[in-house]
């Protein structure tokens, strides 16, 4: 297939998805909040590209939900092109993707956090993954959780589950607390074998992460709550930020590479507390 053609699909996939998780969400706040836009651009001077993020604060669902979308192209910085898969002797690059973090109102309900991407060197392939992170133990939930990405994973290969979750277990961990950021998902990078297969599995991920928010949403959106649990809360956050500005390889990329700061950073919380 044309290397034009598959970032056309991966693109228009990712801004659909973007549009479907968002209506997604306003349903969610029965429509009494709305979504603040921005349009960014790469590079002002000349055609880099761009995207655009949402952000929704203080709803009754959620203290705030960012949905980005980006497109952007152009040469990596020299100091960064050893460090990316092919763009070692070629700084030249395509990246398209869509990032969406979660933070609740009600401390029973996990931050979720969903990615997926297509970046294109003089190799191409497609990274992403599912996370949640809970302030709260819930077995059962967590129980819930992988379960549902088992059977999302076994639908393309059997050997995916227990390959990406070792691999999120590893990703999202914080070396200098020396503990996890939450209770896992899936992670995958660098995945480009089959681009038809490999595509497909993508699109599932997304369609997935929208099942898994609205279903553990609707489950514990009316659990009460008190300011102890909410403190938690704001503490695990803590852990969140830490892990974003450290070690997020999405954010470096992002800011490395000529992001929108904005968009970059609206995986940060709100309000966030350290102790």
């Amino acid at each position: 297939m044309d290397l034009e053609i598959k970032k056309d699909l991966t693109s228009n996939w990712f801004k659909m998805l973007q549009q479907s998780i968002c209506h997604a969400i306003c349903n969610l706040e029965k429509n009494k909040v709305k979504f603040k836009s921005k349009i960014w651009k790469r590079n002002n001077k000349k055609d880099e590209g761009g995207g655009e993020f949402k952000i929704l604060e203080n709803g009754k669902v959620f203290d705030k939900v960012g949905v980005n979308f980006s497109k952007v192209y152009g040469k990596f910085p020299k100091n960064f092109q050893k460090k990316i898969l092919g763009a070692k002797n070629n700084p030249n690059f395509w990246a398209s993707g869509i990032s969406v973090v979660m933070h609740m109102k009600n401390p029973n309900i996990p931050a979720m956090h969903f990615n997926t991407r297509y970046i294109c060197t003089t190799y191409d392939w497609f990274g992403g993954g599912i996370d949640v992170t809970p302030s709260k133990k819930d077995e059962n939930e967590k129980k819930e959780f992988h379960e549902i990405l088992k059977k999302l994973c076994n639908r393309h290969n059997k050997n995916y589950y227990s390959r990406y979750k070792k691999w999120c277990d590893e990703y999202f961990y914080l070396p200098h607390r020396k503990e996890s950021r939450g209770i896992g998902g899936i992670f995958f990078d660098y995945k480009r074998n089959n681009f038809e297969k490999d595509f497909k599995f993508v699109r599932d991920v997304g369609v997935t992460f929208q099942t898994i928010f609205e279903k553990f949403i609707k489950k514990k959106i009316k659990k009460r709550w008190n300011k102890k649990d909410k403190e938690m809360q704001y503490n695990k956050r803590g852990r969140y930020v830490e892990f974003n500005l450290l070690y997020d390889r999405g954010t470096k990329f992002g800011l490395q590479t000529g992001g929108n700061v904005d968009g970059i950073l609206m995986s940060l919380p709100p309000l966030a507390k350290w102790k």
